[in-house]
């Protein structure tokens, strides 16, 4: 459970800035960002769930100074690259996540995509605010140059490492599947890709994905129906051919004196 931030006074004496201006990364990163959020979309439906929220690439507001600060046009802490928040309200659009709007809840679980320009910054500064400010749960670093992924979960104030599987990948208790490495093909794009696992270890499908298995298993479901009805139809044209050979045996004149 993420920490809870303290109130800011309503209405602002200043406005909520909700953009730097500053473009994404790389066009991996671009394609990534909303990948990661959609696999937890799909994540969490396949889990029934719908209390949540899953952002990105947008200001995470964690205290009124912090506010007034980027009003000011000070150095500032911006939000990470892909976060989620369980247990809360989802069905209405946000430019920002407010705090102190949210009932005090911050991210659960943070992933962050890691540049050269960024890296620093998200393996000290960023993990220390997470751990002693937001009290993010898990939070979890990719970095595309050096294909490497590392996990952390909250213990305390500060993270302790996670031990990746035999598969190079780390679960999420929050999430409730595994982050791990996957190459191949996302928007016309071949790639490693950072993707969701099940615990069975199959892949979380894209919104894409999950309606091609829906229309396979209907398919198999459509042919197994109709086998079974080809079947039972043969069965009856067998059950009626021999009721049709008794009927003619019993009707033939006996030859007996």
């Amino acid at each position: 459970m993420s920490h809870s931030a303290a109130a800011a006074p309503a209405p602002l004496p200043f406005e909520l800035v909700y953009s730097d201006g500053e473009p994404l990364e790389s066009e991996w990163h671009t394609w990534q960002f909303p990948l990661l959020r959609e696999l937890i979309r799909q994540a969490m439906a396949e889990r029934g769930r719908r209390d949540f929220f899953a952002g990105g690439n947008m200001f995470v507001y964690h205290s009124f100074e912090q506010a007034r600060d980027v009003a000011k046009g000070l150095p500032y802490f911006r939000g990470p690259d892909v976060f989620w928040v369980g247990g809360v309200e989802s069905s209405h659009l946000r430019n920002a996540w407010v705090a102190w709007e949210e009932g005090g809840r911050l991210p659960d679980v943070i992933i962050e995509l890691l540049s050269p320009s960024t890296a620093e910054i998200d393996r000290n500064e960023k993990k220390d605010l997470y751990a002693r400010i937001f009290r993010t749960s898990e939070y979890f670093l990719y970095e595309p140059e050096t294909l490497k992924l590392e996990g952390f979960r909250l213990a305390g104030l500060s993270y302790r490492p996670l031990t990746p599987d035999a598969s190079g990948r780390l679960w999420s208790e929050q999430l409730g599947v595994a982050l791990g490495r996957w190459h191949g093909v996302y928007a016309d794009q071949e790639a490693d890709w950072v993707r969701l696992f099940r615990a069975d270890g199959s892949l979380v499908p894209t919104e894409a994905g999950a309606e091609r298995e829906r229309a396979d298993t209907e398919q198999q479901r459509a042919e197994a129906e109709h086998q079974r009805a080809e079947a039972e139809r043969q069965c009856a044209d067998a059950a009626e051919a021999e009721l049709a050979r008794l009927r003619a045996l019993l009707q033939k004149p006996s030859t007996e004196p």
